[in-house]
C-alpha cells in the first residue's frame, strides 16, 4: 500500500499539481483484504490494522508528493542537476523532523486531538461505518456519495464536509476568505493574490500564532503534567473521564510539548547544516551569511510545519505553497543568493504536508481507540504503532522518489508549484511587495490575536484567501448555516440546560458523519484523478 501511495502521489502532483489524502483508500482495500475468507487475512478486520495500512499509504503518498519530489524539482527546474541529490537528503531530514516534531506534539494543548482533523474523522468514520454496518453506515455512505458525485461535477465538496467538522469561528473566517477570494476580482477588479494581500495577511497572522504556540509552552497550574496520566489506565484518570462524560484528558502536557518544539528546533537546524555542506552553500557564503542562512532555514522549517499543521487542523487544508513562497520573497527581500535561495526553498518545502497528513491519521487512530480500558496507555502504545507505519511509507517514498525522479523529470512532469518558485526566483519581485505585504500583516495579526490560539482566525482567513478554490467558500458557509440550523431544531422546546447540551452534542456527532463522508467521497474522487493523468 506504501508503495501504491508513493506512486499515486508522484504521479498526481507532477500531472494535476496535487497531492489526494489516499487514507480512505487504504482502509477500503485493508476492509475488503479482512472479508477475504482466510484465516491470517481475516486478521485485517481489526479496525486498529486498517488504521496503521490507511496510515502507512497516506503517510507515502504526502511525503513522496508533497515533502520529497517537490523540493528536489527546485534546484532541477533551476538548471542544478547535481544539487538534486544533497537536496533530496535535506528534504529526507525535513521529512523526518517533520513527523517526529507532530508524533511529539499531537493531543498537546496546540495541536489538541479533540480538535477538527477533518481528514482524519473521515478515516476513523469509514473504518467505524464498515465494521459495525448499520445506519451509520448507512448516513456516510450517502455522504460518501454525494461528496463522489459533487466532485465529479467540480464542486468542492470536500469543503462542505468540513464545515460540518471543526470550529465554527475558524471555519467562518475560512469560508469568509474564500469567498472574498473568489468575487474580489470582479467586485474590486483586483487580484488579491498577484498583490500578495493574503500573504501579508499570513505572514501577520503566523507571527502571532507563532508567539500565541510559544505561550502555550509555559507551565501553567500542574507544571503541564499531562493530562489524565496519574498513571497509565490508572482508575483515577478512566474514572473521571466518565465522570465529565467527554473526551479522555490530553497526553501531552506543556513540558512535552516545549521540549518537541525544541528538538525540532535543534534538528532542523542540523538538517540545515547538511544541506548548505552538501548543497556547496557553504562555499559560496561568508561566515556571517553562512550562520544567518542555516538560522534562517530551521526557523523557515518549524514555522512553516507549524502555520500549516494549525490550518490543516480546523480546516481540513493546508496553504503549504502560499507559506513556502513567503519564504521566498523573504530571501529575495535579504538578496540572498539564487542557489542557497534555491536551497532554501527546497528545504522549508519538504515540511508541513506530512506533520499535516500525520495529524489527521493520529485522529483517525484517537476516535478508534478513546473506548478502550485502560484507555491511556492504549492510546499512546497505538499512536506508537501508527508512528511506525508512516516510518515505512516514508522509507518506501523515498526508495520510490530517488528511482522515479529521473524518468519523471527528463520527461518534462515536474511539480507545477516548483516551476512557480524558480521563476519567482529568476524574475525577483515588483518594487513595493515587501511593503505591501507588511502593511496587510497587521490587520492579519489583529485577527489572529482576538481570535486567540484556540480558533486561529488569523491563519484560517488567510488560508481561505490563499487556497481560492471557486465555490468552496459557499460550501463552507452553506454549512455552517446548516449546522447552526439543525442544532436549533434540534433543541426546539428544550429549556433544561442539560438537556439543551446533550441535543447539541447529538447535533454534532450526527452532522460529522455527514461532513466524514463528504470528506471521504472527495477524496475517491481525487485518487480517481490517477487514471486521468496517465
Amino acid at each position: 500500500m506504501s508503495v501504491l501511495g508513493a506512486l499515486i502521489g508522484i504521479v498526481l502532483i507532477t500531472t494535476l499539481g496535487v497531492s489526494p489524502n489516499t487514507a480512505v483508500i487504504g482502509a477500503l482495500i485493508a476492509m475488503l483484504i479482512g472479508r477475504i475468507p482466510l484465516g491470517m487475512l481475516s486478521r485485517m478486520r481489526s479496525q486498529h490494522r486498517q488504521n496503521l495500512v490507511q496510515s502507512a499509504i497516506s503517510g507515502s503518498t504526502f511525503a513522496a508528493a508533497n515533502s520529497l519530489l517537490t523540493p528536489i524539482a527546485v534546484p532541477f527546474a533551476l538548471g542544478r542537476t547535481d544539487l538534486v541529490w544533497p537536496m533530496l537528503a535535506g528534504a529526507a531530514i525535513g521529512l523526518a523532523v517533520d513527523s517526529w516534531v507532530l508524533f511529539r506534539v499531537f493531543d498537546s494543548s496546540l495541536l489538541p486531538a479533540t480538535n477538527s482533523w477533518p481528514a482524519g474523522v473521515a478515516a476513523a468514520e469509514t473504518i467505524k461505518a464498515g465494521d459495525t454496518g448499520g445506519k451509520k453506515a448507512v448516513v456516510l455512505g450517502v455522504g460518501a456519495l454525494v461528496g463522489l458525485v459533487g466532485a465529479l461535477f467540480k464542486l468542492p465538496t470536500s469543503a462542505a464536509g468540513v464545515g460540518f467538522l471543526g470550529n465554527i469561528w475558524a471555519l467562518l473566517m475560512f469560508g469568509i476568505g474564500l469567498t472574498v477570494a473568489e468575487y474580489a476580482p470582479d467586485v474590486l477588479h483586483t487580484d488579491l493574490s498577484a498583490a500578495h494581500v493574503p500573504h501579508g495577511l499570513m505572514i501577520g497572522a503566523g507571527l502571532v500564532a507563532l508567539v500565541q504556540a510559544l505561550l502555550l509552552m509555559r507551565n501553567r497550574g500542574g507544571g503541564g503534567k499531562d493530562a489524565g496520566s496519574e498513571a497509565p489506565g490508572s482508575v483515577a484518570g478512566d474514572a473521571r473521564s466518565e465522570v465529565r462524560g467527554d473526551e479522555p484528558g490530553r497526553t501531552v502536557g506543556t513540558a512535552r510539548l516545549r521540549l518537541g518544539l525544541l528538538e525540532g528546533m535543534a534538528l532542523f537546524l542540523g538538517g540545515a547544516v547538511v544541506v548548505a555542506v552538501t548543497g556547496g552553500v557553504a562555499g559560496g557564503l561568508s561566515v556571517p551569511g553562512l550562520i544567518g542562512w542555516v538560522l534562517l532555514a530551521a526557523v523557515a522549517a518549524i514555522v512553516h510545519q507549524l502555520i500549516v499543521g494549525l490550518a490543516a487542523m480546523h480546516s481540513g487544508w493546508f496553504p503549504a505553497f502560499a507559506v513556502t513562497l513567503i519564504v521566498l520573497i523573504v530571501g529575495l527581500v535579504l538578496h540572498i543568493p539564487t542557489v542557497p535561495l534555491a536551497l532554501l526553498v527546497g528545504y522549508t518545502a519538504s515540511t508541513g504536508p506530512a506533520f499535516a497528513d500525520i495529524g489527521y491519521d493520529f485522529k483517525a487512530g484517537w476516535l478508534l481507540r478513546r473506548d478502550a480500558t485502560p484507555w491511556h496507555v492504549f492510546e499512546l502504545d497505538g499512536r506508537r504503532q501508527q508512528y511506525l507505519a508512516q516510518l515505512v511509507g516514508f522509507a518506501v517514498a523515498l526508495v520510490v522518489v530517488a528511482l522515479a525522479w529521473k524518468s519523471f523529470f527528463s520527461d518534462g512532469r515536474v511539480p507545477p508549484v516548483a516551476e512557480v518558485y524558480v521563476t519567482t526566483i529568476k524574475t525577483g519581485l515588483d518594487p513595493g511587495t515587501m511593503q505591501t505585504m507588511l502593511l496587510w500583516a497587521i490587520p492579519g495579526a489583529l485577527v489572529q490575536f482576538l481570535g486567540g490560539p484556540s480558533r486561529q482566525m488569523g491563519v484560517l482567513l488567510a488560508t481561505g484567501l490563499l487556497v481560492a478554490t471557486p465555490n468552496a467558500g459557499w460550501m463552507v458557509l452553506g454549512a455552517l448555516v446548516i449546522r447552526q440550523g439543525y442544532t436549533m431544531w434540534r433543541r426546539r422546546g428544550l429549556t433544561d440546560r442539560t438537556a439543551r447540551k446533550e441535543s447539541d452534542e447529538k447535533a454534532e456527532n450526527d452532522l460529522s458523519l455527514v461532513g466524514a463522508g463528504l470528506v471521504a467521497g472527495s477524496s475517491l474522487n481525487d485518487v480517481g484523478q490517477l487514471t486521468k493523468a496517465l
